[in-house]
């Protein structure tokens, strides 16, 4: 066996038979024709999927760009479905993709999967722990039927690989990774000049391209993970690792926020502590205006909280849009950035990020007017760490505008698990294959030294193909 290029998606295993000195055998192991590749955001929230090509080359940015992609409320499709909510968001998700214009595809091909020449790679990024390539939600819970609690709700990827449910039988691997792993390799696909805005001066000058990098993020919860680079083997890139950190202990900072603390204390049902998450993250945006209008009964605007007690998992953005100035809404929106400034300034001072800090997360831009100034709630907080304030002069910070970056990180994952199953099942392109057989036919194959010679030469046709498909 000869193993083809350094590229796996147009890796092709060639058997030659040199048993016989005439005609070697050369078999090629083909893959499906229509291969691509499925990444996904799955928040608290929402899911948010896109579905690619595969990417020509090395240089191909153009797979960058989504054939299809949607997304979808999880709380209408939880209630209804429970447990199997995820599946069935996936094959409507699929079932929209075949009724577009994007593709001529069928539903039968799809359901028939790889038989039927269709396999997908998928890579879901979770908000949640990660343990056996299954995802346990932190924010999502279910009732069972027949039973009194709730219960957590589970994205499996080996269950999805497994299934032969509707159009999900196309899905030959599935991979679950934390959700800010996909934030965290999203970043490294970012343009702070275009997508972000500095926090700091010349934050894009402070930059060290060996630095590690930190991702703190709020949106329905509060994710935060690290990513380092090798100064041995810069060549190797940055690898993220995923973390809890959102679940670390909230610390007031004021009289008032000291009494929020032991409200929150109170309504969670916790002796000593509560999350950092419950304070800073939508569902804790609601939770600080819910403690300032028991406070404070005189300052509540009846029409706003008669919204704000229908609204669901949007009470943090009905929170968020009536922030009008002097309102009970604008000073929980204050305590709330202020809380993430603080945290965002406690990662600095844990990981001292030379390679960028960047507030990530769907909380981030539309927070922006409390974040960005110099003299804003997040702001002021995050400098606020007393004698060793000026370590975090080092820090570049970027408040990251844009909200797909798990999507995106998703995405470079699903493509490197793509490579990986290709490499396993020891398949090739058709590409691959017509390399393969041009040389052939241009060849004698008189005797099995020629007959190597030619595979070899194979080989190096196959590793151009990446160019000639983009020409």
């Amino acid at each position: 066996d000869i193993g083809g290029t350094q590229n796996p998606l147009v890796r092709t295993l060639i058997h030659v038979d040199l048993r016989y000195k005439k005609d070697p055998v050369v078999k090629i192991k083909m893959a499906p024709k229509n291969l691509f590749i499925l990444a996904g955001d799955i928040g608290g929230t929402n899911s948010r999927l896109a579905l690619h090509n595969l990417p020509a080359g090395e240089d191909d940015e153009s797979y960058k760009t989504p054939l299809f992609t949607k997304t979808y409320g999880n709380e209408s499709y939880v209630i209804n479905h429970g447990a199997e909510a995820f599946h069935v968001i996936l094959n409507t998700f699929f079932g929209e993709f075949i009724s577009s214009d994007a593709t001529e595809l069928t539903n039968a091909q799809f359901e028939q999967g790889r038989k039927n020449d269709v396999a997908i790679v998928a890579c879901f990024a979770c908000a949640g722990p990660i343990s056996h390539n299954a995802c346990t939600f932190t924010n999502i819970e279910f009732k069972k039927e027949g039973y009194s609690g709730a219960d957590k709700f589970v994205i499996d990827g080996n269950i999805i690989t497994d299934s032969a449910c509707g159009l999900m039988n196309a899905i030959v691997h599935c991979k679950v990774v934390n959700d800010f792993v996909g934030q965290g390799y999203g970043s490294l696909d970012l343009d702070v000049s275009k997508e972000a805005v500095s926090l700091v001066p010349d934050s894009d000058k402070l930059v060290d391209t060996l630095g590690p990098k930190v991702c703190v993020g709020a949106g329905t919860g509060l994710g935060q993970c690290f990513l380092t680079r090798s100064n041995r083997d810069p060549s190797l890139g940055y690898e993220c690792f995923p973390s809890e950190g959102g679940h670390v202990e909230y610390a007031p900072r004021s009289d008032v926020e000291i009494e929020l603390l032991q409200y929150l204390k109170k309504k969670f049902s916790q002796k000593h502590r509560v999350s950092v998450e419950r304070v800073v993250s939508g569902k804790g945006l609601a939770n600080v205006y819910e403690f300032l209008a028991q406070k404070f009964p005189d300052r509540v605007d009846k029409k706003i909280h008669d919204e704000f007690l229908t609204a669901g998992d949007m009470q943090g953005k009905v929170v968020n849009v009536n922030a009008k100035e002097g309102s009970l809404c604008e000073q929980a929106v204050h305590i709330s950035a202020a809380a993430y400034g603080s945290e965002c300034g406690s990662a600095a001072l844990k990981f001292i990020p030379t390679g960028g800090l960047y507030v990530t997360g769907g909380l981030t831009p539309k927070l922006l007017k409390y974040i960005q100034p110099s003299d804003s709630p997040f702001m002021k907080a995050y400098h606020d760490k007393g004698r060793v304030t000026p370590l975090l002069d080092s820090v570049p910070i970027f408040a990251v505008l844009s909200e797909d970056l798990g999507l995106r990180g998703a995405r470079v994952c699903a493509t490197a698990e793509m490579n990986l199953w290709l490499a396993k099942q020891g398949l090739s392109s058709s590409a691959a294959e017509k390399s393969v057989e041009k040389v052939k036919e241009k060849s004698a194959w008189t005797n099995p030294l020629m007959a190597f010679l030619h595979v070899a030469a194979a080989v190096g046709v196959v590793a151009l193909i990446g160019t000639q498909r983009k020409k």
